[in-house]
């Protein structure tokens, strides 16, 4: 984790990915381990708008008041994307988990009404400008400093190339699993390390 962190952190952001919600099964498995686990801890996962710049805004609202050195947060997918522009801007760890690399290439194709993974009746439509948004926003390449990133990349993933994952967080804290997909169904088995990376007692 960040070598300015004292200790395990205090606030916790969770970053949801792509049609997905704070409903997603890692989300919430997240939000139960906080409860039952780390009941002094500060967890947040909100649910994300459409719009890239609308949500980096949310985001960067809902943190203002966070202590700089004893924050972290976590993303699925875009929102391990979304993770990686708020470690980079905060000097935040992050845990990422099939982080998208590129989204500003991959949602192109999405461009159009789109329905929510957790609820079918809540549609959305992505606009062409939300690409100028991803891209405006874009983390640098290289990262700053790798070492303040956890990912975990499925060789099984069936939407992201797990080669160009693993590529771009190849210099930090990378653990390839082989097979998984990309909703990461076997995160349970992930969660140990994911919380040892944070800094917290793996069997708390």
């Amino acid at each position: 984790m960040s070598l300015t962190q004292p200790g395990p952190p205090t606030h916790l952001l969770y970053l949801h990915g792509f049609r997905s919600s704070p409903q997603s099964t890692k989300a919430q498995r997240m939000a139960r381990w906080a409860v039952e686990r780390a009941p002094g801890l500060t967890f947040w996962c909100p649910q994300l708008p459409p719009s890239p710049a609308e949500a980096v805004a949310l985001i960067e609202a809902g943190i203002a008041s966070w202590p700089a050195g004893r924050s972290a947060v976590m993303g699925s997918s875009l929102g391990g994307w979304y993770a990686t522009v708020v470690a980079e801007r905060h000097g935040w760890p992050a845990v990422l988990l099939n982080p998208a690399v590129e989204p500003a290439r991959d949602l192109a194709r999405h461009i159009g009404e789109q329905t929510s993974w957790h609820d079918p009746q809540d549609r959305f439509f992505f606009r062409p400008e939300f690409i100028d948004e991803l891209r405006a926003l874009q983390p640098p390449v290289p990262l700053t400093r790798p070492a303040r990133y956890h990912a975990v990349i499925a060789t099984g993933d069936e939407v992201l190339d797990w080669r160009e994952m693993a590529a771009r967080y190849a210099s930090g804290d990378t653990v390839v699993v082989e097979g998984s997909d990309h909703a990461l169904s076997d995160f349970e088995d992930h969660l140990p390390g994911v919380l040892a990376f944070l800094g917290f007692d793996p069997a708390s």
